[in-house]
């Protein structure tokens, strides 16, 4: 049987068609546009991922036998909202995740309701990209449209709605919204109270590999697949990205060297985290998730590299770098503000410690150290949870780099694995497609079976031993120089 990943993404939509042993058979990508109707504002049509949807998927099967396409599932980005009214039409463009206009909402939420209240009913604080602060500001600015809200959905659950004709979501998506009470798995009657809405106005909520429905006549028809394809709810791109990298069960971890670097940690149980350090959501394998988040990742990299010293040439560069643990530069890499754990848009990039013997490539070496240790960060708040982690699993561009991956094993002590795929969010939501549809009895047996690890870079103790006491002082940079970025801000 194939099983069908949905990848849906900001700029495009990701599809990839899996058969049961794991072999991708297909991938096709579909771009759609994206609307910044004003400075920090950030919106798309819903119509225009289902349209790229169809298409994709009528080029991803035309060449198999569309009678053995058994199931369909998602990965999506989190937060956005859709909203319908009671015809289920789309009653404005989506607001996206990386939308900036609630900060307003979000201090009235933090500050006047209360951030204690607001973690208590959610796990977690309001941030501008999540659903709850959007709702809030349509509320204030465009009444006559929240009054037609009869559903609230994200938008995965927009894409899988048109394919189901069900208003569905799934636990690590909805755990973004902050309208979901984390650790119950079911939304929050005080969070729901606060926006103003009733529950009827949410979908319901499953599972991550949990079947929602099947294929509607006309839109099997359209596509040429069978009425009896299976919709599973899929899930947030992250978890789902963690599915397809095989973070799943206990302590699993996995760190992602994008353009933002993102440290997911899979956990059994639940857990408060102390200043809503790091994330608390849902995970796709039917458990939870620690996630924390630092903003300049791989684009500390890309902007050290092309726009300062002018270099396409990377290999190159790092080929100079020759004392590793022993460099008294450090780097801040705060480009874009920080998120985990300072939560401080107004952090800034610095450079510190340089003298006059200070090369080219001590400050290269300061810049991928400065991203390892903002990684450790987040790593420093999991063993505060009592989460003990040995060996990580890395991908993004970032993994690319052996010196880099050295780097974090050495400044994270842990050992660091390359796996046999890439494809990371739709291979994730073909994997959960095939749960789904029963051909693996649980997410965590599926991810066993068909991911492999293809490589591992381990640490070196005398190098680890050297890192923790430049960790010591890298972490009271921050904390020292607050004052001055906000100064600088101003």
């Amino acid at each position: 049987m194939l099983y069908i990943g949905v990848d849906l993404g900001t700029s495009s939509v990701k599809l990839l068609l899996m058969d049961e042993s794991g072999d991708i058979k297909s991938i096709v990508t579909r771009e759609y546009p994206l609307y910044f109707p004003q400075p920090g504002w950030s919106e798309q049509n819903p119509e225009d991922w289902f349209s790229a949807l169809t298409d994709g998927i009528k080029e991803l099967t035309k060449d198999c036998d569309k009678t053995t396409v058994d199931g369909i599932s998602f990965s999506g980005q989190m937060h956005g909202m859709v909203i319908l009214d009671e015809e289920d039409k789309v009653i404005r463009p989506a607001i996206l995740w990386n939308d900036g206009r609630t900060q307003a909402e979000c201090d009235y939420l933090n500050n006047e309701i209360g951030r204690d209240k607001i973690s208590a009913y959610t796990g977690n604080m309001a941030l501008t990209g999540f659903t709850a602060p959007k709702l809030l500001w349509v509320k204030k600015h465009e009444p006559e449209n929240f009054a037609k809200i009869k559903k609230v959905m994200l938008p995965k659950d927009y894409a899988a709605y048109c394919l189901s004709g069900v208003h569905c979501t799934d636990v690590s998506d909805a755990s973004g919204m902050l309208l979901l009470d984390v650790k119950n798995k079911c939304w929050s009657k005080e969070m729901l109270d606060i926006i103003g809405l009733k529950e009827e106005q949410l979908a319901k909520v499953y599972e991550s590999y949990e079947v929602v429905g099947t294929l509607k006549k006309d839109i099997a028809k359209e596509l040429g697949l069978p009425e009896s394809v299976k919709v599973i709810a899929g899930g947030g791109d992250q978890a789902v990205a963690a599915v397809g990298t095989g973070t799943v069960g206990e302590g699993m971890c996995n760190v992602s060297l994008g353009t933002s670097g993102v440290v997911f940690i899979a956990s059994k149980e639940y857990a408060e985290v102390d200043q809503n350090a790091l994330h608390v959501f849902a995970h796709a394998d039917g458990k939870y998730h620690f996630m924390g988040v630092m903003l300049s990742a791989a684009a500390s990299n890309k902007w050290w590299q092309d726009e300062i010293i002018g270099t396409k040439e990377y290999k190159k560069e790092e080929a100079a770098i020759t004392k590793l643990g022993d460099n008294n530069v450090y780097f801040l890499p705060y480009l874009m503000g920080e998120r985990t754990p300072h939560n401080n848009p107004n952090a800034r990039g610095t450079f510190i410690g340089m003298t006059m013997d200070t090369t080219r490539a001590d400050m290269t070496q300061a810049m991928l150290e400065g991203v390892a240790f903002a990684l450790r960060d987040s790593f420093e708040i999991t063993k505060k949870l009592g989460v003990n982690i040995d060996r990580i699993r890395i991908n993004g561009g970032g993994a690319k780099s052996p010196l880099w991956c050295k780097i974090i094993a050495d400044v994270l002590n842990v050992k660091v694995d390359k796996i046999n795929s890439a494809e990371g969010p739709a291979f994730g939501a073909a994997i959960l497609a095939a749960v789904g549809c029963g051909k693996y009895a649980s997410v965590e047996e599926a991810a066993g079976k068909l991911i492999k690890v293809i490589e591992t870079t381990e640490q070196d103790p005398v190098i680890v031993a050297k890192y923790n006491k430049k960790y010591d002082i890298f972490k009271d940079l921050y904390p020292t120089l607050k004052t001055m970025f906000d100064r600088i801000a101003e």
